[in-house]
């Protein structure tokens, strides 16, 4: 009679990398990403808006108040805040209501759908600064394909404060239009069609099936992309630089290209540049906070 012996057991080794250790271990890349591109640089920026730190000659020591002081009494601080909103405010409503629009398009269609969501999404696919540039060349009244037009009509896309401002939202409507599309298309995927066949048994309409089913449903949907239209909105920079670099007449000198001039044109202070940082990051925390606060839904805490 023989008999078999139990097959052995392999025996994990243990490399002492478990648990609690293992998973910070993951989670360090992350943390020293964001340590080094985010808590470094709020820091310094802390640091900068409390001391007189001109641009060449470094740290001179402590500053504070005097820098918020000189921040908020500069000529054009109160001047940018307010087309910083105005363009803030037409740029949100055009893109997000723009944006719905799109993607209700793109939804009904059937035959061009997939034609329809590329042309959209083309001009998502270009930086932002390379946008700007092309339609510096269009709005050129010396090398633009308008030139000619602009000429014999007398008439400018930058040189008035209205035009530079209309034109600028142009470019951002033409530029984001389609990504605003894609984050509202993929709202509208999320709702269930039981709720859509639902409201067609009871006899819903098509504009109140649109207010009372599709519109209440993409609520997460408008904060999100409320709060990302509006933190980039509020943080522009890059078109009005290349486009208008504030012009005409500082008519379209926004919050952060004023800091860019406060910081290395002019005045060369990067205490004050710190200052008129800190306000607009407490600015755009206490509108974030707001906005999403009020899309907070009923039944959430």
């Amino acid at each position: 009679m023989t008999s078999t012996a139990p097959p052995l057991r392999r025996r994990r080794a243990r490399t002492g990398f478990g648990g609690p250790v293992q998973g910070w271990l993951y989670a360090a890349p992350t943390a020293i990403f964001v340590a080094l591109l985010f808590v470094v640089p709020l820091v310094l920026v802390l640091q900068m808006s409390g001391s007189d730190w001109p641009l060449l000659s470094g740290n001179r020591g402590p500053n504070f108040p005097e820098n918020y002081v000189d921040a908020v009494s500069h000529r054009l601080f109160w001047d940018s805040i307010r087309f910083t909103l105005l363009y803030t405010v037409i740029t949100t409503v055009i893109l997000i209501g723009l944006g719905l629009g799109l993607a209700l398009l793109v939804q009904e269609s059937t035959r061009w759908k997939g034609l329809l969501r590329t042309a959209f999404l083309i001009p998502s696919a270009l930086g932002l600064a390379s946008a700007s540039l092309l339609f510096y060349v269009l709005y050129s009244p010396i090398a633009g394909p308008f030139a000619g037009l602009m000429k014999s009509w007398g008439i400018t896309f930058l040189g008035t404060p209205e035009g530079a401002l209309w034109s600028t939202i142009f470019l951002i409507v033409w530029r984001f239009a389609g990504f605003y599309m894609l984050l509202m298309l993929v709202g509208l995927q999320g709702i269930p069609d039981d709720i859509y066949e639902a409201a067609r048994i009871d006899g819903s309409s098509r504009w109140q099936t649109f207010r009372y089913i599709t519109v209440p449903l993409l609520k997460p949907t408008f904060a999100l992309t409320t709060v990302m239209c509006v933190t980039g909105s509020l943080l522009a920079f890059e078109q009005f630089y290349i486009l208008t670099k504030g012009g005409p007449d500082n008519s379209t000198m926004t919050v952060v290209q004023l800091i860019y001039n406060v910081a290395f044109q002019g005045q060369n202070s990067l205490g004050i540049a710190g200052a008129l940082s800190v306000i607009v990051l407490l600015a755009l925390i206490v509108i974030n906070v707001f906005q999403l606060r009020a899309f907070r839904r009923p039944d959430e805490s």
